[in-house]
């Protein structure tokens, strides 16, 4: 069901400030106050072009802790050699600003604001916040990127998330040129599902971990924010991304039957087979106790950060790979393109001990 559609905004003019075509300003947004009554204010960067084009937004942080998202906004308004051709970028480097003041994903009365939207005038905290964020940035804009990472303690190989049943959605979303595409609609309350609804079509990019701003992360998420600006000629580059794109359509969590310490033998990113060993859980005296193993042939879209854990616990985000994909094939053209995706692979491989199974 296709929410109301918004009332569409000046791009123009954002809270009483003119901003003329062919020129760059930083603006703020009141969205809420403080327990001291302060008044918080959301940093906006508008970028316009001298001609008219699409208008495209580009937030992160919208979960406080996950902030790779931050660092890659911050290239982008720092790069003299961006010029915009046509159309406006708006650049949000932390649209939940109560959370990232605390290093939170959640605001202080322990809301979701990505479970919150529309949003309403009247509602919660997170609600209001919601609602004002939606009806200034989304009733302005004609496509939407979100960048978000992995929840604490666990690490996301970086993967773009779509609604691909939307002709728009999936031109953005194969364009952005990540390796992995996950095909769904995200949750109810989410940013990107109520502003695809209301006509502003919005994928997400998920890579990395909370706190951190990791550079080969950084890297991917700048490509394809370039990438999505050209598909829409709003640049003059070409497109960098690897030869092949795997779509996922299914996912899934193993998790630990015992508790106890983990021995890795996979890494976010690997591209494994049915049966092939995922984890040893041990004693803490080293006494092996189980392997968990892959239930069909995956790519790894994420695990757990955290080698201790207990019965139950999500240990490796699983994506299912169609029949048309073999394993063996997608690792031989990773490995003979030896661009980004590879040099990715190794550098978050680095962030856990990964050994060979007994």
């Amino acid at each position: 069901m296709m929410s109301k559609p918004r009332e569409r905004k000046s791009i123009g003019e954002w809270f009483g400030e003119k901003i003329p075509a062919g020129e760059s300003r930083d603006v703020h947004l009141d969205v809420s106050e403080s327990y001291s009554s302060m008044t918080v204010q959301i940093p906006i960067h508008i970028n316009r072009a001298r001609e008219e084009g699409p208008v495209v937004f580009v937030t992160a942080a919208l979960h406080g802790d996950e902030i790779n998202g931050t660092g890659a906004i911050h290239q982008i308004v720092q790069d003299k050699q961006f010029q915009l051709l046509r159309g406006t970028l708006v650049l949000v480097p932390v649209l939940n600003l109560l959370a990232f003041d605390r290093h939170s994903r959640y605001l202080p009365d322990r809301r979701d604001l990505n479970r919150s939207f529309p949003g309403s005038a009247d509602g919660s905290l997170a609600s209001r916040m919601a609602n004002t964020i939606f009806n200034e940035l989304v009733s302005r804009c004609d496509f939407g990127i979100d960048l978000h990472t992995a929840s604490i303690r666990r690490t996301n190989y970086p993967n773009i998330r779509a609604d691909l049943s939307s002709p728009a959605a999936r031109q953005l979303a194969e364009a952005f040129g990540t390796e992995i595409i996950i095909n769904n609609k995200g949750p109810k309350g989410s940013f990107r599902r109520e502003a695809s609804l209301a006509g502003c079509p919005t994928i997400i990019m998920e890579g990395g971990e909370v706190w951190k701003v990791e550079p080969g992360v950084v890297e991917v998420t700048v490509r394809g924010i370039k990438n999505v600006l050209s598909q829409l000629g709003m640049l003059d580059l070409p497109k960098e991304s690897p030869d092949y794109q795997i779509v996922i359509e299914k996912s899934t969590w193993v998790r630990s039957d015992h508790g106890g310490f983990l021995n890795f033998h996979v890494a976010p990113g690997d591209i494994i087979e049915k049966g092939q060993p995922l984890a040893t859980g041990a004693t803490l005296l080293g006494r092996e106790q189980n392997t968990l193993y892959a239930p069909f042939n995956a790519v790894v879209l994420g695990m757990t950060s955290l080698p201790a854990i207990s019965p139950g616990e999500p240990i490796c985000h699983l994506g299912k790979l169609s029949k048309k994909y073999k394993p063996s094939d997608l690792r031989r053209m990773r490995a003979k393109e030896n661009g980004l995706e590879q040099k990715l692979s190794e550098d978050l491989s680095s962030n856990v001990l990964v050994v060979e199974p007994h």
